[in-house]
């Protein structure tokens, strides 16, 4: 009986429990990771299979009532310790919503995320939405359903944005986009006003293994440990883990042109060090699991942007550079390829977009998704409604499937509610910075100098040690002082382009 055992007995069950859970969801990631990076054509059905039963699996023993007691109870009685008592807390908020979803429905959301994900690299072959639209309409209507049994106020996007970004709302959102909106379309109409900046060196020839040396030597000098991960090519880049000593980082290659590598490589790497930079003792436990997609994506983008393109990194690494492309970049400037690598044009690849630009990406795909759930957009409008809001926002014309609506994975694993959080990790990431700044001594010439295991080590020890401590606010207050300010991002972007473009 429950009631007879101690607090301590009890919260043993339940870790056991819950790594136990955490075993099956991490095979099923496994699985998924091949799926996406090694798995031969047909052997996509029977993964499938493979997947949707580990899901059905994990959701059945994490949602059984004897489970949902024992939590009850452990609340209740209060007298754990607090870290104790913050998983506890955690994964009660979570059984009460998981719990609303069948194992059936689990199983139908797995299955069609694995279909949804294989004709969506059929219809990126054959470069038409038409091969990708029935699975993409199921899966949509599963997302609203999903909606729908979860609940939610005002707008059902609201109940999908929580899984990603807790307490996120449209209206929240709307308010967040509205503030910089404007901002961005004043910076963009400078920026249009001065002379391009000729980045033609960048699309030379780059050949792929050369291009994979260097970014396998970035990756090691920003300090992720390959004995507890790895890298891989896949289609379209991602992060995964298994625990805080099995991370997989993946990457593409394009032979034409040296920005996607690269960047992708920086980006994913960010979110390889919060990974690994989890906390291993409460493996299974929300202790040891990412605070928030926004937090995690301000890792990702930090690096990328924050350091990755600034002129102090490249000081020490530029000529490491020339030295691998000698024919490609020996006439070339520092000074020329800092501008080349930060130049503003819109442009129709959301990933490969500059820094000011890309939220524009960011927002056009929340209002798409919004609409699509609500129901005002449907699923055969989304081609001609992607090309429409380029050209209105961003004054590009969409040539083909492939490079507009098709050329996102997420929509295929039913991640509705994932994009915004790109745009609030930026701005997360620019607050991060500017707090490392003031609070670690020197960290500027030390980056300047090649060497970012301060910043690591600040990162570490205040937003990866945590987990899933605290909430994305209560986070940004712990680490900064304060709570999410966007001037932080803007007087960010406005200091670089300033000095970039001489306004």
């Amino acid at each position: 009986m429950i009631l007879t055992k101690s607090s301590q007995d009890l919260y043993g069950e339940y870790t056991a429990r819950m790594q136990k859970i955490a075993d099956v969801k991490f095979s099923a990631a496994v699985l998924q990771w091949d799926q996406e990076t090694y798995l031969p054509p047909k052997g996509a059905e029977f993964r499938a299979r493979q997947l949707a039963t580990l899901s059905e699996i994990a959701h059945e023993w994490f949602t059984a009532p004897e489970f949902g007691q024992l939590l009850e109870e452990l609340h209740s009685r209060q007298q754990l310790p607090e870290n104790q008592q913050r998983n506890v807390a955690l994964s009660l908020e979570d059984y009460n919503k998981q719990k609303k979803f069948t194992p059936a429905f689990v199983r139908r959301l797995s299955e069609a995320g694995s279909r949804c994900f294989h004709t969506w690299l059929q219809a990126r072959s054959a470069n038409s939405f038409a091969l990708y639209r029935a699975d993409l309409q199921n899966m949509v209507q599963l997302k609203k359903e999903e909606a729908g049994l979860a609940g939610y106020e005002h707008h059902p996007y609201n109940a999908l944005l929580d899984q990603y970004e807790k307490g996120a709302t449209v209206s929240l959102l709307d308010k967040v986009f509205n503030e910089v909106r404007q901002p961005l379309k004043d910076l963009l109409t400078r920026i249009a006003g001065c002379p391009l900046v000729n980045d033609d060196f960048l699309r030379g020839d780059y050949p792929k293994q050369q291009q994979w040396d260097f970014g396998m030597g970035l990756i090691r000098q920003m300090g992720f440990d390959f004995e507890a991960g790895r890298q891989d090519l896949s289609e379209h880049p991602f992060t995964t883990n298994f625990n805080s000593l099995d991370v997989r980082i993946t990457t593409r290659v394009d032979e034409h042109d040296f920005n996607s590598m690269t960047w992708s490589c920086i980006h994913e790497t960010g979110h390889g060090l919060y990974e690994q930079g989890l906390p291993a003792d409460y493996y299974g436990l929300p202790l040891g699991e990412y605070a928030s997609l926004s937090i995690h994506e301000s890792q990702s983008r930090l690096w990328e942007n924050n350091i990755g393109r600034s002129s102090n990194w490249w000081k020490t690494l530029y000529p490491r550079l020339q030295s691998i492309f000698p024919k490609q970049l020996n006439t070339v400037s520092a000074a020329q390829f800092y501008q080349a690598i930060n130049k503003v044009q819109p442009s129709l690849i959301r990933t490969e977009a500059d820094e000011v630009s890309y939220h524009f990406h960011v927002m056009i795909r929340y209002e798409l998704e919004k609409k699509l759930i609500e129901g005002s957009l449907s699923v055969d409008e989304i081609p001609a409604w992607w090309n429409e809001h380029y050209a209105a926002w961003l004054g590009v014309t969409v040539p083909d499937d492939k490079r507009g609506c098709l050329q996102d994975v997420h929509w295929s694993h039913g991640s509705f509610g994932y994009f915004p959080t790109y745009s609030l990790g930026s701005f997360y990431a620019a607050q991060f910075f500017a707090a490392a700044q003031n609070q670690v001594p020197g960290l500027n010439d030390s980056i300047g100098a090649g060497d970012t295991q301060s910043l690591l080590n600040w990162l570490r020890e205040n937003i990866h040690r945590w987990g899933r401590r605290y909430t994305s606010e209560e986070l940004c207050l712990k680490a900064t002082g304060k709570t999410l300010e966007i001037k932080y991002f803007l007087d960010y972007l406005l200091d670089k382009y300033d000095n970039i473009y001489k306004f």
